[in-house]
Formats: structure tokens, sequence, C-alpha cells
């Protein structure tokens, strides 16, 4: 997912087809990833949403201020965190983006939650903790329209993350940061999940000690397995077929 940006701000933008019918029907079609897909972005920029986390956004933008205190990355970091602010951060201010409502007609009860917290409840409650209390809240709407508002949620997020680390780079090539070379050059994600390794196999009786360390130099016991030579089959085979038979026991 976060290979495509544009693919990215259409999910952030939450588009969809409406076909209106002369019947005055009409459908309403939103085409979303995998849940999995989903599901493997969320989790990795959860921590960005937590606090305690020490890499939780705006702990992030303050130490970028910190190393930077030229206005304009003050700017930018008092603009970013006000976006952070206004789409990730519950308060009783926020502008939802939209509200979903639905009640039961059978039992009565009714639930409206706003676009932020149905994402939240599907992220904690339904993927990378078992938050009882949002998915309480959040049970009657179902979980295709919490999955339907976290998609936006969490591509928001990673596009916001994506900028973040470009905004990291751009600082450190300007001498504002002295991060290590390893820091960005780290794997953080795997490109092929077919593991392929150079090896000696070696086998010991049952009992032997494992060596303490990677390095510890391996006893005679323990043998290198190597596959049996097919002509040593071929040869056992021959030597069996040509083998006289026994006249018995003589008296």
């Amino acid at each position: 997912m976060a290979a495509d940006e544009a693919a990215l701000k259409a999910l952030v933008g939450g588009e969809m087809s409406v076909t209106c019918n002369e019947d005055g029907s009409a459908e309403v079609r939103q085409d979303l990833p995998p849940e999995e897909q989903v599901e493997s972005a969320a989790a990795r920029v959860r921590p960005l949403l937590l606090q305690e986390e020490a890499c939780y956004y705006n702990k992030v933008l303050k130490a970028l201020n910190h190393f930077d205190r030229s206005p304009q990355n003050t700017d930018w970091v008092r603009k970013v965190r006000r976006l952070w602010q206004a789409r990730v951060v519950e308060t009783s201010t926020r502008e939802a983006d939209y509200h979903s409502m639905v009640t039961d007609t059978v039992t009565g009860e009714s639930a409206e939650l706003d676009d932020l917290r149905l994402a939240l409840a599907w992220i904690y409650g339904d993927v990378v903790h078992h938050d009882t209390a949002r998915r309480q809240e959040a049970a009657l709407l179902g979980l295709q329209e919490r999955f339907r508002a976290a998609v936006p949620l969490v591509a928001w997020i990673m596009l916001h993350t994506t900028g973040l680390l470009n905004r990291i780079r751009s600082l450190q090539r300007a001498g504002r940061l002295n991060l290590a070379s390893a820091v960005f050059e780290e794997p953080v994600a795997l490109t092929s999940t077919t593991v392929i390794m150079k090896a000696t196999m070696r086998i010991a009786p049952v009992g032997t000690l494992a060596p303490a360390t990677a390095v510890e130099p391996l006893g005679p016991e323990w043998k290198v397995l190597l596959p049996p030579r097919p002509d040593s089959r071929e040869a056992t085979a021959a030597d069996s077929a040509e083998e006289p038979l026994s006249d018995g026991p003589k008296p």
C-alpha cells in the first residue's frame, strides 16, 4: 500500500461511486483494499498513535523543533501538528467527516459514531488490541462499517508518516540532524519470504551438548551430514544379489 501514493490519496478521500436508478433507488459502492493489507499497515503505524511510544508522532515533531529552530521548520511543524490533531486525536470539538447511525428495529437499540471513533474501534478493538469498550460502543454498526472508516484513517497516517520521514531525511542532508546512517538503511520490510541459506549440516548422537556460542568449534562427534552416494546403494544391492546361498549347518 505504501508504494502507491496516488492510491493512498484516493483511499484518504473515501472515493465511492453512486448509481441512481429511475425508481428512486441508488447503489453506493466503495472498493477497499483487502483487510489483511490494511491490518498490516495499521499494525505498522499504531506506535505513532500512542503517547507512551518513543516514536509517537507529536514526540518526533517536538524533537525536530528542538534540533532545528529555523522559522521554516517551525512553521512546518506547527502546520502538520495542527493537521494531526484535527484528524487523529479524539476531542469534543473535533469536526467529524461523517457520522454513522443505526437502529435495531427489533430491540430498539441505537448507536451513532463519527468516522474517527469507528476507525479506532476497528484498530484497537478488531486488530491490534481487544479493547472491549471500543468494540462494545461500535458493535451495533458492524465490522464492515468499522473497517470502512478505518481505511481512510490508516491511509492518511501512512501518508503523514512518509512525509515525516522525508522531513527527517531533508534535515539530515542539511546537517540539522546527526543521525547514524544505519537509521536510514536498516530493513523494515522483507522483499522476499523465501528463505535460502548456505550451510553445513552436522549430526551428533542424542544427548550431545550443543555449542555455547555460534563460533565455538564442534567436537569430532559432530559429523557432516552428506547425502548417500547413488553408486554405493547400487553396489550394496549388487553385493546382496551375488551373495551365495548357505548350505545350512554342517553336522
